[in-house]
Protein backbone atom coordinates (compact mmCIF):
# COMPACT_ATOMS: atom_id res chain seq x y z
CA UNK A 1 0.00 0.00 0.00
CA UNK A 2 1.66 3.35 -0.66
CA UNK A 3 1.97 5.90 1.49
CA UNK A 4 0.96 9.34 0.05
CA UNK A 5 4.29 11.77 -0.04
CA UNK A 6 2.82 14.09 1.58
CA UNK A 7 2.51 13.05 4.77
CA UNK A 8 6.53 12.66 4.72
CA UNK A 9 6.85 16.18 4.57
CA UNK A 10 5.91 16.82 8.20
CA UNK A 11 9.12 14.16 9.24
CA UNK A 12 11.13 15.77 6.36
CA UNK A 13 10.61 19.59 7.80
CA UNK A 14 12.15 18.24 10.90
CA UNK A 15 16.06 19.70 11.10
CA UNK A 16 17.50 16.81 13.71
CA UNK A 17 17.07 13.65 11.50
CA UNK A 18 19.40 10.58 12.83
CA UNK A 19 20.81 8.81 10.01
CA UNK A 20 18.75 5.39 10.66
CA UNK A 21 15.55 7.77 10.59
CA UNK A 22 16.98 9.43 7.07
CA UNK A 23 17.62 5.77 5.67
CA UNK A 24 13.77 5.04 6.76
CA UNK A 25 12.46 8.14 5.36
CA UNK A 26 14.68 7.68 2.12
CA UNK A 27 13.22 4.04 1.89
CA UNK A 28 9.26 5.43 2.04
CA UNK A 29 10.43 8.25 -0.83
CA UNK A 30 12.02 5.09 -3.03
CA UNK A 31 9.17 2.97 -2.50
CA UNK A 32 6.46 5.91 -3.33
CA UNK A 33 8.27 6.74 -6.45
CA UNK A 34 9.50 10.49 -4.91
CA UNK A 35 13.07 10.55 -6.46
CA UNK A 36 11.65 11.83 -9.76
CA UNK A 37 10.82 15.35 -7.53
CA UNK A 38 13.87 16.99 -6.85
CA UNK A 39 12.36 18.57 -3.38
CA UNK A 40 12.45 14.93 -1.35
CA UNK A 41 16.22 13.98 -2.28
CA UNK A 42 17.21 17.62 -1.99
CA UNK A 43 15.86 17.18 1.86
CA UNK A 44 17.31 13.33 2.18
CA UNK A 45 20.39 14.39 0.52
CA UNK A 46 21.30 17.52 3.41
CA UNK A 47 19.67 14.54 6.34
CA UNK A 48 22.73 12.48 5.47
CA UNK A 49 25.10 15.43 4.85
CA UNK A 50 24.35 16.42 8.27
CA UNK A 51 24.99 12.89 9.41
CA UNK A 52 28.28 12.81 7.83
CA UNK A 53 27.13 10.07 5.74
CA UNK A 54 28.73 11.36 2.31
CA UNK A 55 28.90 8.43 0.69
CA UNK A 56 24.99 8.07 0.51
CA UNK A 57 24.70 11.91 -0.05
CA UNK A 58 26.48 11.41 -3.50
CA UNK A 59 24.38 8.36 -4.67
CA UNK A 60 20.99 10.13 -4.00
CA UNK A 61 22.83 13.40 -6.11
CA UNK A 62 23.88 10.72 -8.39
CA UNK A 63 20.72 8.67 -9.08
CA UNK A 64 18.32 12.03 -9.00
CA UNK A 65 17.73 12.47 -12.94
CA UNK A 66 16.18 15.98 -12.30
CA UNK A 67 18.64 18.16 -10.37
CA UNK A 68 17.63 21.79 -9.38
CA UNK A 69 19.75 24.34 -8.42
CA UNK A 70 18.68 23.88 -4.56
CA UNK A 71 20.45 19.81 -5.27
CA UNK A 72 23.49 20.79 -6.62
CA UNK A 73 23.67 23.70 -3.50
CA UNK A 74 23.41 21.06 -0.97
CA UNK A 75 25.72 18.51 -2.45
CA UNK A 76 28.50 21.65 -3.42
CA UNK A 77 27.92 22.62 0.37
CA UNK A 78 28.20 18.76 2.06
CA UNK A 79 31.58 18.51 0.49
CA UNK A 80 33.06 22.11 1.25
CA UNK A 81 31.62 21.80 4.99
CA UNK A 82 33.67 18.56 5.44
CA UNK A 83 36.60 20.33 3.77
CA UNK A 84 36.61 18.14 1.02
CA UNK A 85 37.02 20.95 -1.86
CA UNK A 86 38.31 18.81 -4.47
CA UNK A 87 35.08 17.31 -4.77
CA UNK A 88 33.49 20.03 -3.90
CA UNK A 89 34.94 22.26 -6.76
CA UNK A 90 34.72 19.66 -9.38
CA UNK A 91 31.11 19.56 -8.71
CA UNK A 92 30.68 22.88 -9.17
CA UNK A 93 32.82 23.50 -12.49
CA UNK A 94 30.36 20.47 -12.94
CA UNK A 95 27.39 22.70 -12.48
CA UNK A 96 28.61 25.61 -14.56
CA UNK A 97 28.65 23.28 -17.84
CA UNK A 98 25.23 21.92 -16.62
CA UNK A 99 21.59 23.02 -17.75
CA UNK A 100 21.01 24.31 -14.09
CA UNK A 101 22.59 27.79 -13.81
CA UNK A 102 24.04 28.37 -10.62
CA UNK A 103 22.30 31.41 -7.90
CA UNK A 104 23.88 33.61 -5.44
CA UNK A 105 23.99 30.90 -2.43
CA UNK A 106 26.33 28.36 -4.96
CA UNK A 107 29.14 31.48 -5.54
CA UNK A 108 28.93 32.04 -1.55
CA UNK A 109 29.03 28.68 -1.16
CA UNK A 110 32.68 28.07 -3.47
CA UNK A 111 33.49 31.46 -1.77
CA UNK A 112 33.62 30.11 1.29
CA UNK A 113 35.06 26.75 0.58
CA UNK A 114 38.37 28.98 -1.47
CA UNK A 115 38.26 31.32 1.76
CA UNK A 116 38.58 27.75 4.11
CA UNK A 117 41.37 26.18 1.58
CA UNK A 118 43.39 29.82 2.02
CA UNK A 119 42.94 29.85 -1.98
CA UNK A 120 42.77 33.51 -2.80
CA UNK A 121 43.42 32.80 -6.64
CA UNK A 122 40.67 30.42 -6.67
CA UNK A 123 38.27 32.95 -4.82
CA UNK A 124 39.23 35.62 -7.34
CA UNK A 125 38.31 33.34 -10.41
CA UNK A 126 35.01 32.95 -8.27
CA UNK A 127 34.53 36.18 -7.97
CA UNK A 128 34.82 36.88 -12.04
CA UNK A 129 32.26 34.03 -12.27
CA UNK A 130 30.19 36.23 -10.01
CA UNK A 131 30.53 39.06 -12.30
CA UNK A 132 30.29 37.47 -15.14
CA UNK A 133 26.65 36.24 -14.19
CA UNK A 134 25.54 39.44 -13.05
CA UNK A 135 25.71 38.90 -9.38
CA UNK A 136 28.36 41.75 -7.91
CA UNK A 137 25.29 43.56 -6.90
CA UNK A 138 23.79 40.53 -5.03
CA UNK A 139 24.21 41.25 -1.44
CA UNK A 140 24.81 37.65 -0.73
CA UNK A 141 27.56 37.12 -3.44
CA UNK A 142 28.69 40.65 -2.17
CA UNK A 143 28.57 39.17 1.96
CA UNK A 144 30.64 35.74 0.99
CA UNK A 145 33.06 37.71 -0.81
CA UNK A 146 33.82 40.46 1.68
CA UNK A 147 33.84 38.11 4.53
CA UNK A 148 36.13 35.65 2.44
CA UNK A 149 38.47 38.80 1.41
CA UNK A 150 38.73 39.60 4.76
CA UNK A 151 39.60 35.96 5.84
CA UNK A 152 42.34 36.39 3.61
CA UNK A 153 43.37 39.37 4.70
CA UNK A 154 42.72 41.17 1.13
CA UNK A 155 41.17 44.28 2.50
CA UNK A 156 41.40 46.22 -0.58
CA UNK A 157 39.30 43.71 -2.78
CA UNK A 158 37.36 43.25 0.27
CA UNK A 159 36.75 47.19 0.22
CA UNK A 160 36.49 47.62 -3.16
CA UNK A 161 33.53 45.22 -3.13
CA UNK A 162 31.85 47.00 -0.81
CA UNK A 163 32.28 50.42 -2.87
CA UNK A 164 30.64 48.66 -5.49
CA UNK A 165 27.43 48.38 -3.46
CA UNK A 166 25.18 51.58 -3.26
CA UNK A 167 22.91 51.09 -0.50
CA UNK A 168 24.54 48.17 1.74
CA UNK A 169 22.79 46.42 4.84
CA UNK A 170 23.86 46.23 8.18
CA UNK A 171 25.14 42.60 7.91
CA UNK A 172 26.95 43.67 4.96
CA UNK A 173 28.85 46.30 6.92
CA UNK A 174 29.58 44.51 9.60
CA UNK A 175 31.32 41.64 7.29
CA UNK A 176 33.72 45.04 6.05
CA UNK A 177 33.47 46.21 9.59
CA UNK A 178 34.78 42.89 10.60
CA UNK A 179 37.85 42.67 7.41
CA UNK A 180 39.22 45.98 8.83
CA UNK A 181 38.78 45.02 12.14
CA UNK A 182 41.03 41.87 10.97
CA UNK A 183 43.66 43.67 9.41
CA UNK A 184 43.67 46.32 12.08
CA UNK A 185 43.01 49.01 10.05
CA UNK A 186 41.29 50.65 13.11
CA UNK A 187 40.95 54.25 10.99
CA UNK A 188 39.01 53.10 8.10
CA UNK A 189 36.79 51.25 10.87
CA UNK A 190 36.08 54.22 12.65
CA UNK A 191 35.03 56.21 8.89
CA UNK A 192 32.91 53.24 8.11
CA UNK A 193 30.86 53.38 11.43
CA UNK A 194 30.33 57.12 11.54
CA UNK A 195 29.47 56.34 7.94
CA UNK A 196 26.93 53.86 8.89
CA UNK A 197 25.41 56.36 11.68
CA UNK A 198 25.00 58.62 8.89
CA UNK A 199 23.10 56.71 6.81
CA UNK A 200 20.48 55.50 9.26
CA UNK A 201 22.16 52.30 10.01
CA UNK A 202 22.27 51.04 13.57
CA UNK A 203 25.50 49.68 14.77
CA UNK A 204 24.81 46.40 16.55
CA UNK A 205 27.20 44.36 18.52
CA UNK A 206 29.09 42.77 15.68
CA UNK A 207 29.32 46.09 14.72
CA UNK A 208 31.50 47.30 17.59
CA UNK A 209 33.16 43.91 17.92
CA UNK A 210 34.41 44.18 14.17
CA UNK A 211 35.73 47.58 15.21
CA UNK A 212 37.47 46.73 18.60
CA UNK A 213 39.34 44.06 17.71
CA UNK A 214 41.15 46.44 15.23
CA UNK A 215 42.60 48.05 17.91
CA UNK A 216 46.02 46.57 18.20
CA UNK A 217 48.17 49.35 19.80
CA UNK A 218 48.12 50.76 23.48
CA UNK A 219 48.68 54.40 22.27
CA UNK A 220 44.51 53.53 20.67
CA UNK A 221 43.07 53.53 24.06
CA UNK A 222 41.22 56.83 23.82
CA UNK A 223 39.85 55.13 20.95
CA UNK A 224 38.89 52.31 22.95
CA UNK A 225 37.56 54.09 25.90
CA UNK A 226 35.10 56.03 23.18
CA UNK A 227 34.01 52.83 22.01
CA UNK A 228 33.48 51.42 25.52
CA UNK A 229 31.30 54.25 26.39
CA UNK A 230 29.25 54.31 23.49
CA UNK A 231 28.79 50.57 23.84
CA UNK A 232 27.82 51.65 27.31
CA UNK A 233 25.16 54.18 26.30
CA UNK A 234 23.57 51.44 23.79
CA UNK A 235 23.72 48.95 26.06
CA UNK A 236 25.86 46.86 24.30
CA UNK A 237 28.19 46.54 27.08
CA UNK A 238 25.58 44.23 28.99
CA UNK A 239 25.99 41.96 25.50
CA UNK A 240 28.50 39.35 26.93
CA UNK A 241 30.76 39.10 23.25
CA UNK A 242 31.12 42.70 23.08
CA UNK A 243 32.08 42.55 26.97
CA UNK A 244 34.68 39.88 26.17
CA UNK A 245 36.30 41.87 23.14
CA UNK A 246 36.51 44.90 25.42
CA UNK A 247 38.68 42.48 28.08
CA UNK A 248 41.03 41.34 25.11
CA UNK A 249 41.30 45.03 23.91
CA UNK A 250 41.89 46.56 27.05
CA UNK A 251 44.32 43.46 28.44
CA UNK A 252 46.20 44.10 24.85
CA UNK A 253 46.40 47.68 25.48
CA UNK A 254 47.75 46.73 29.26
CA UNK A 255 45.32 48.57 31.07
CA UNK A 256 44.67 45.49 33.58
CA UNK A 257 42.51 47.27 36.18
CA UNK A 258 39.86 48.35 32.82
CA UNK A 259 39.83 45.01 31.76
CA UNK A 260 39.07 43.50 35.12
CA UNK A 261 36.21 46.17 35.80
CA UNK A 262 34.39 45.15 32.29
CA UNK A 263 34.91 41.23 33.27
CA UNK A 264 33.30 41.93 37.13
CA UNK A 265 30.31 43.24 35.05
CA UNK A 266 29.59 40.45 32.46
CA UNK A 267 27.06 38.24 34.04
CA UNK A 268 28.55 34.87 32.37
CA UNK A 269 32.26 35.18 31.18
CA UNK A 270 33.14 33.11 28.60
CA UNK A 271 36.23 31.19 27.99
CA UNK A 272 37.30 33.85 25.82
CA UNK A 273 36.72 36.48 28.57
CA UNK A 274 39.09 34.21 30.72
CA UNK A 275 41.42 34.08 28.48
CA UNK A 276 41.66 37.31 27.91
CA UNK A 277 42.11 38.94 31.79
CA UNK A 278 44.62 35.98 32.40
CA UNK A 279 46.62 36.82 29.22
CA UNK A 280 46.71 40.54 30.37
CA UNK A 281 47.75 39.99 34.07
CA UNK A 282 50.72 37.60 32.20
CA UNK A 283 51.80 40.94 29.41
CA UNK A 284 52.40 43.24 32.26
CA UNK A 285 54.08 41.05 34.10
CA UNK A 286 51.80 39.81 37.30
CA UNK A 287 52.16 36.04 36.82
CA UNK A 288 51.13 35.45 40.05
CA UNK A 289 47.81 37.01 38.78
CA UNK A 290 47.61 35.39 35.56
CA UNK A 291 47.86 31.84 37.35
CA UNK A 292 45.86 33.05 40.47
CA UNK A 293 42.69 33.20 38.25
CA UNK A 294 43.34 30.03 35.96
CA UNK A 295 42.84 28.28 39.31
CA UNK A 296 39.54 30.51 39.76
CA UNK A 297 38.61 29.49 36.74
CA UNK A 298 39.08 25.79 37.29
CA UNK A 299 37.49 25.98 40.31
CA UNK A 300 34.31 27.13 38.58
CA UNK A 301 34.56 24.03 36.96
CA UNK A 302 35.56 25.73 33.60
CA UNK A 303 37.61 23.46 31.01
CA UNK A 304 40.48 25.39 30.18
CA UNK A 305 41.62 24.90 26.21
CA UNK A 306 44.96 24.61 24.51
CA UNK A 307 45.28 28.30 24.17
CA UNK A 308 44.80 29.29 27.75
CA UNK A 309 46.98 26.24 29.10
CA UNK A 310 50.40 27.86 26.82
CA UNK A 311 49.24 31.05 28.13
CA UNK A 312 49.50 30.08 31.79
CA UNK A 313 52.41 28.17 31.09
CA UNK A 314 54.48 30.40 29.70
CA UNK A 315 53.48 32.66 32.87
CA UNK A 316 54.86 30.12 34.88
CA UNK A 317 58.20 29.73 33.03
CA UNK A 318 58.32 33.84 33.65
CA UNK A 319 57.76 33.42 37.22
CA UNK A 320 60.66 30.33 37.16
CA UNK A 321 58.63 28.33 39.49
CA UNK A 322 58.16 25.01 37.85
CA UNK A 323 55.34 23.77 40.89
CA UNK A 324 52.38 25.39 38.94
CA UNK A 325 53.73 24.35 35.82
CA UNK A 326 54.12 21.23 36.79
CA UNK A 327 49.74 20.87 37.82
CA UNK A 328 49.30 22.45 34.49
CA UNK A 329 51.20 19.88 32.69
CA UNK A 330 48.98 17.14 35.21
CA UNK A 331 46.16 18.87 33.64
CA UNK A 332 46.86 19.23 30.31
CA UNK A 333 47.37 15.16 30.42
CA UNK A 334 44.35 14.64 31.70
CA UNK A 335 42.44 16.39 29.62
CA UNK A 336 44.88 14.87 26.44
CA UNK A 337 45.90 18.80 25.56
CA UNK A 338 49.57 17.84 26.09
CA UNK A 339 50.15 16.42 22.56
CA UNK A 340 48.72 19.63 21.43
CA UNK A 341 51.50 21.83 19.54
CA UNK A 342 50.97 24.78 21.08
CA UNK A 343 51.01 23.19 24.46
CA UNK A 344 53.80 21.02 24.01
CA UNK A 345 56.14 23.85 23.05
CA UNK A 346 54.72 26.03 26.23
CA UNK A 347 55.95 23.06 28.29
CA UNK A 348 59.26 22.92 26.81
CA UNK A 349 59.69 26.51 26.97
CA UNK A 350 58.90 26.59 31.03
CA UNK A 351 60.74 23.48 32.22
CA UNK A 352 63.80 25.15 30.50
CA UNK A 353 63.40 28.11 32.06
CA UNK A 354 62.47 26.37 35.44
CA UNK A 355 65.94 24.13 35.35
CA UNK A 356 64.26 21.70 33.82
CA UNK A 357 65.87 21.02 30.51
CA UNK A 358 65.61 17.17 30.65
CA UNK A 359 62.21 16.98 31.50
CA UNK A 360 61.74 19.36 28.12
CA UNK A 361 63.45 17.58 25.80
CA UNK A 362 61.78 14.20 26.98
CA UNK A 363 58.51 16.29 25.87
CA UNK A 364 59.53 17.40 22.26
CA UNK A 365 60.31 13.68 22.28
CA UNK A 366 56.98 12.66 23.04
CA UNK A 367 55.34 14.98 20.45
CA UNK A 368 53.30 12.88 17.65
CA UNK A 369 53.52 16.22 15.69
CA UNK A 370 55.81 19.15 15.68
CA UNK A 371 56.16 22.30 13.93
CA UNK A 372 58.97 25.00 13.41
CA UNK A 373 58.12 26.53 17.04
CA UNK A 374 58.50 23.20 18.60
CA UNK A 375 61.99 23.29 17.50
CA UNK A 376 62.71 26.87 17.52
CA UNK A 377 61.93 26.30 21.45
CA UNK A 378 64.22 23.53 22.06
CA UNK A 379 67.36 25.26 19.93
CA UNK A 380 66.69 27.63 22.00
CA UNK A 381 66.97 25.84 25.35
CA UNK A 382 69.79 24.45 24.30
CA UNK A 383 71.45 26.67 23.02
CA UNK A 384 70.90 28.90 26.81
CA UNK A 385 72.20 25.81 28.34
CA UNK A 386 75.47 25.75 25.89
CA UNK A 387 74.40 22.10 24.60
CA UNK A 388 75.28 23.84 21.14
CA UNK A 389 76.27 20.18 19.30
CA UNK A 390 72.72 19.51 19.86
CA UNK A 391 71.49 22.61 18.83
CA UNK A 392 72.94 22.18 15.79
CA UNK A 393 71.69 18.77 15.26
CA UNK A 394 68.47 20.11 15.70
CA UNK A 395 68.50 22.11 12.91
CA UNK A 396 69.22 19.04 10.64
CA UNK A 397 65.80 17.60 11.67
CA UNK A 398 64.09 20.78 10.83
CA UNK A 399 65.36 20.19 7.50
CA UNK A 400 65.21 16.86 7.32
CA UNK A 401 61.55 17.00 8.16
CA UNK A 402 60.69 19.83 5.37
CA UNK A 403 60.39 22.59 7.75
CA UNK A 404 61.41 26.37 6.65
CA UNK A 405 63.73 28.17 9.34
CA UNK A 406 62.61 31.42 10.11
CA UNK A 407 64.16 34.00 12.11
CA UNK A 408 64.02 32.83 15.26
CA UNK A 409 65.70 29.56 14.53
CA UNK A 410 68.61 31.50 13.42
CA UNK A 411 68.43 33.49 16.83
CA UNK A 412 68.70 30.02 18.65
CA UNK A 413 71.73 29.01 16.19
CA UNK A 414 73.64 32.04 17.00
CA UNK A 415 72.70 31.98 20.79
CA UNK A 416 73.96 28.37 21.08
CA UNK A 417 77.03 29.13 19.42
CA UNK A 418 78.08 32.35 21.04
CA UNK A 419 77.43 30.14 24.46
CA UNK A 420 80.18 27.60 23.44
CA UNK A 421 82.27 30.20 21.37
CA UNK A 422 81.79 28.16 17.94
CA UNK A 423 82.82 31.10 16.02
CA UNK A 424 83.00 29.59 12.01
CA UNK A 425 79.68 27.57 12.97
CA UNK A 426 78.37 30.95 13.94
CA UNK A 427 79.45 32.67 10.69
CA UNK A 428 78.21 30.03 8.53
CA UNK A 429 74.89 29.98 10.06
CA UNK A 430 74.43 34.20 9.67
CA UNK A 431 75.65 33.65 6.10
CA UNK A 432 73.31 30.90 5.71
CA UNK A 433 70.56 32.69 7.02
CA UNK A 434 71.01 35.67 4.99
CA UNK A 435 72.10 34.34 2.02
CA UNK A 436 70.76 30.82 1.95
CA UNK A 437 67.43 31.63 3.38
CA UNK A 438 66.91 35.41 2.62
CA UNK A 439 66.35 36.05 6.23
CA UNK A 440 66.73 39.37 6.73
CA UNK A 441 68.88 39.84 10.60
CA UNK A 442 67.71 41.64 13.19
CA UNK A 443 69.19 43.90 16.11
CA UNK A 444 69.10 40.06 18.25
CA UNK A 445 71.67 38.11 15.24
CA UNK A 446 73.87 41.11 15.46
CA UNK A 447 74.30 41.20 18.81
CA UNK A 448 74.92 37.40 19.13
CA UNK A 449 77.70 37.74 16.03
CA UNK A 450 79.19 40.84 17.25
CA UNK A 451 79.65 39.50 20.71
CA UNK A 452 80.65 35.77 19.06
CA UNK A 453 83.39 37.65 17.05
CA UNK A 454 84.20 39.78 20.39
CA UNK A 455 84.82 37.37 22.48
CA UNK A 456 86.90 35.54 19.99
CA UNK A 457 89.16 38.52 20.23
CA UNK A 458 88.19 39.76 16.75
CA UNK A 459 87.42 42.87 18.30
CA UNK A 460 88.24 45.05 14.42
CA UNK A 461 85.97 42.78 12.31
CA UNK A 462 83.24 43.00 14.67
CA UNK A 463 83.68 46.78 14.83
CA UNK A 464 83.90 47.23 10.69
CA UNK A 465 80.62 44.65 11.19
CA UNK A 466 78.57 47.21 12.87
CA UNK A 467 79.90 50.34 10.78
CA UNK A 468 78.88 48.41 8.12
CA UNK A 469 75.08 48.80 9.58
CA UNK A 470 73.02 51.07 8.43
CA UNK A 471 72.28 53.84 10.68
CA UNK A 472 71.39 54.22 13.33
CA UNK A 473 72.76 51.08 15.03
CA UNK A 474 70.72 49.59 17.75
CA UNK A 475 72.47 50.52 21.18
CA UNK A 476 72.84 46.95 22.30
CA UNK A 477 75.09 46.13 19.44
CA UNK A 478 77.20 48.66 20.24
CA UNK A 479 76.67 47.58 24.13
CA UNK A 480 77.92 43.86 22.84
CA UNK A 481 81.52 45.42 21.29
CA UNK A 482 81.96 47.60 24.48
CA UNK A 483 81.21 44.69 26.68
CA UNK A 484 84.01 42.41 24.73
CA UNK A 485 86.24 45.26 24.67
CA UNK A 486 85.97 45.67 28.23
CA UNK A 487 87.23 42.05 28.69
CA UNK A 488 90.06 42.03 26.52
CA UNK A 489 91.07 45.64 28.53
CA UNK A 490 90.92 47.12 24.60
CA UNK A 491 90.77 50.60 25.77
CA UNK A 492 92.43 51.79 22.85
CA UNK A 493 89.41 50.61 20.37
CA UNK A 494 86.98 51.67 23.20
CA UNK A 495 88.44 55.65 22.89
CA UNK A 496 87.96 55.02 19.09
CA UNK A 497 84.12 53.58 19.54
CA UNK A 498 83.66 56.42 21.94
CA UNK A 499 85.06 59.25 19.74
CA UNK A 500 82.59 57.84 16.69
CA UNK A 501 79.36 57.34 18.49
CA UNK A 502 79.66 60.94 19.91
CA UNK A 503 80.47 62.09 16.78
CA UNK A 504 77.97 60.34 14.76
CA UNK A 505 74.67 59.86 17.79
CA UNK A 506 75.89 63.16 20.16
CA UNK A 507 72.44 63.34 21.26
CA UNK A 508 72.66 59.78 22.69
CA UNK A 509 73.94 59.90 26.68
CA UNK A 510 73.81 56.14 26.77
CA UNK A 511 77.28 55.58 25.15
CA UNK A 512 78.44 57.98 27.42
CA UNK A 513 77.62 56.76 30.13
CA UNK A 514 78.77 53.05 29.23
CA UNK A 515 81.90 54.18 27.75
CA UNK A 516 82.49 56.54 31.72
CA UNK A 517 81.68 53.50 33.66
CA UNK A 518 84.04 50.82 31.80
CA UNK A 519 86.71 53.45 32.16
CA UNK A 520 85.80 54.15 35.89
CA UNK A 521 86.06 50.24 36.23
CA UNK A 522 89.92 50.10 35.31
CA UNK A 523 90.52 53.41 37.40
CA UNK A 524 91.02 55.17 33.91
CA UNK A 525 89.59 58.74 35.66
CA UNK A 526 91.52 61.21 32.97
CA UNK A 527 89.31 59.24 30.01
CA UNK A 528 85.73 59.32 32.48
CA UNK A 529 86.73 63.01 32.73
CA UNK A 530 87.08 63.84 29.33
CA UNK A 531 83.84 62.29 28.89
CA UNK A 532 81.98 64.14 31.13
CA UNK A 533 84.06 67.04 30.49
CA UNK A 534 85.18 67.25 27.20
CA UNK A 535 82.02 65.46 25.62
CA UNK A 536 79.71 67.80 27.80
CA UNK A 537 77.93 69.89 25.20
CA UNK A 538 77.60 67.22 22.87
CA UNK A 539 75.83 65.08 24.40
CA UNK A 540 73.30 67.99 26.18
CA UNK A 541 74.30 66.78 29.85
CA UNK A 542 76.33 69.21 32.34
CA UNK A 543 78.65 67.55 34.77
CA UNK A 544 77.95 66.78 37.85
CA UNK A 545 78.39 69.60 40.84
CA UNK A 546 77.00 70.02 44.97
CA UNK A 547 76.80 73.05 46.70
CA UNK A 548 78.54 71.48 49.95
CA UNK A 549 81.64 73.20 50.56
CA UNK A 550 80.74 76.20 49.10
Amino acid sequence: MKINLQSLVSQLTKPNQTISTTRILHSLIIKNGGTFDPFYPTKILRFYAINNDLVSARKVFDRTPERSVYLWNSIIRAYAQALDFSNAFSLFKRMLSSETEPDSHSFACVARACADRFDAEALRVVHGKVVGFGLELDFICSSALVSCYSKLGLVDEASCVFRGIDEPDLVLCNAMMSCYGKCGDWMMGLELFNAMRSMGIHPNGYTVVGLIIGLIDRSLMNVGEMIHAFCVKCGLDLNDHVGSVLVSMYSRCKSVELACKVFENLVQPDLVSWSALIAGFSQTGDHVKALMFFRELLMLGRRADPALLATVLAASAQSAVVGPGCEIHGYAVRHECDTDIAVSSALIDMYAKCGFLEMGIKVFKNMPRRNIVSFNTVILSLGLYGHAVDALRLFDGILEEGFRPDETTFTGLLCACCHSGLVNEGKEYFRMMTEGFGIQAKTEHHVYIVKLLGMDGRLEEAYNLIKSLPEPVNSGIWGALLSCCEHYKNYELLEVIGNYLLENEPRNSSYSVMLSNLFAGDGRWKNVEKLRVDNAGAIGKMPGSSWIGF
